[in-house]
């Protein structure tokens, strides 16, 4: 079995297609390929960056239980960010300590919550008004122990009152208003305020150097670094007001693209990261670090329509986030292909052209890398685990073991 050094570089190099087309020769497309040696790269070099900050694993990121179990079981992982409350309650048949990172109004998985004492333990839900904490205490009634709580923030930098610079997530943006919600959770014996999260997507998701360079990198730079200054103050006044009514277990901030200003932040306890284990193409535009490329799909040739052109059976797994060319999954290997601007990626398929594509016959593979991370796995059942040219075992996705929360 071979076993290459690591490439950084956003393409894949001959050896690993060669890999790639070696270990998964007797799959057809659509198939969906997991480097472990890239993978477990990416876990270290996430360590590596928090230094000493526990990373909590991002669910929505991975959505294969077999790889959140190979991260959680390394040295600097604590605990998931779920992004549902049905997939909480299922992941916790298995797994302690899991906050979802977003409001629910699932009454059914809340009812059920609040009978299970095991899970009230391990389950911590997400709010960020009092409309949303009503509605909860609605679908609990008398829960078999208090029901966990953490307050998301909103993190978004707003500059001139009116430009609004990151996700718009939580109406919580200041220490009064904060303060506001912990009472109404810690006055109700039905709950328990454990933690706060404050996710600033302005500095974690945003590239520092966009396709076709709008806005420009020196603009993003400054913007970053406003925008760390602003959030560090403010996330550690609410903190602190927060903390003089409720013994937090956890402040949870940042994300794989955030995670070195987020850990110099002394208000924050623990960081949030998922995406950059796999390493997807929007990781490449970043400049404090490059994580390797470790997932990857491939899919089948079907068509020779013209020269210089093959058509590949589907294609069309777009990102979600603005639409842009940044969130097309991007032809990998063999180089040199390149989307028909006139269909793009398609539904059911996507003709590619290039002087690769003479090349190719029909039944061959053209790899991809997608632009996001987990989002590819609500395309296929299960993950090819790979090492060198090998196989080692196939785990099933989310969507692979009946799963299908959003």
């Amino acid at each position: 079995m071979v076993k290459p050094s690591i490439q950084r570089s956003h393409h894949l190099s001959a050896q690993q297609h060669e890999r790639l087309d070696r270990a998964t020769a007797c799959l057809d497309g659509p198939v969906g390929v997991v480097d472990l040696q890239a993978f477990d790269a990416n876990t270290d070099d996430l360590v590596r960056r928090a230094a000493g900050t526990p990373i909590r694993v991002a669910s929505k990121s991975v959505r294969c239980r077999a790889l959140i179990d190979r991260v959680l079981a390394r040295e600097g992982y604590e605990g998931i960010l779920a992004f549902t409350l049905a997939e909480a309650l299922w992941l916790a048949e298995t797994h302690y300590d899991i906050v979802i990172g977003y409001p629910t109004a699932d009454r059914a998985g809340l009812a059920a919550l609040a009978k299970d004492e095991e899970k009230l333990a391990r389950i911590t839900l997400m709010v960020d008004s009092a409309e949303g904490l009503a509605l909860i205490k609605a679908a609990i009634g008398t829960p078999a122990a208090p029901v966990r709580v953490a307050i998301d923030l909103d993190a978004a930098l707003v500059v001139a009152h009116r430009i609004w610079l990151g996700a718009r997530r939580s109406p919580i943006r200041t220490p009064e208003e904060a303060v506001a919600l912990a009472r109404i959770v810690t006055e109700d014996p039905a709950f328990q305020l454990v933690g706060l999260m404050a996710y600033e997507g302005q500095v974690a998701g945003t590239v520092d150097r966009p396709l076709g360079g709008n806005p420009p990198a020196a603009v993003i730079r400054r913007m970053k670094k406003a925008a760390i200054a602003e959030i560090a103050e403010r996330r550690g006044k609410i903190v602190a007001a927060v903390r003089s009514l409720a013994d937090l277990e956890f402040v949870n901030g940042g994300g794989t693209g955030s995670i070195e200003s987020t850990r110099a932040d002394l208000s924050v306890t623990e960081i949030a990261a998922g995406s950059g284990l796999y390493g997807p193409t929007l990781f490449d535009r970043y400049d404090a670090f490059t994580p390797h490329p470790a997932a990857y799909f491939g899919l089948s040739v079907v068509r020779r329509p013209a020269a210089g052109i093959v058509t590949v059976a589907g294609g069309g797994w777009i990102a979600s986030g603005p639409p842009g060319h940044d969130r097309v999954p991007t032809p990998t290997y063999p180089f040199g292909l390149e989307y028909v601007g006139t269909e793009g990626a398609g539904e059911v398929q996507t003709p590619l052209r290039g002087h690769a594509a003479d090349q190719l016959a029909i039944g061959d593979k053209v790899w991809f890398r997608h632009a996001k991370a987990g989002e590819v796995c609500e395309r296929l059942d299960v993950l090819q685990l790979i090492e060198g040219d090998s196989i080692i075992t196939v785990a099933p996705t989310y969507r692979g073991e009946g799963q299908t929360f959003l």
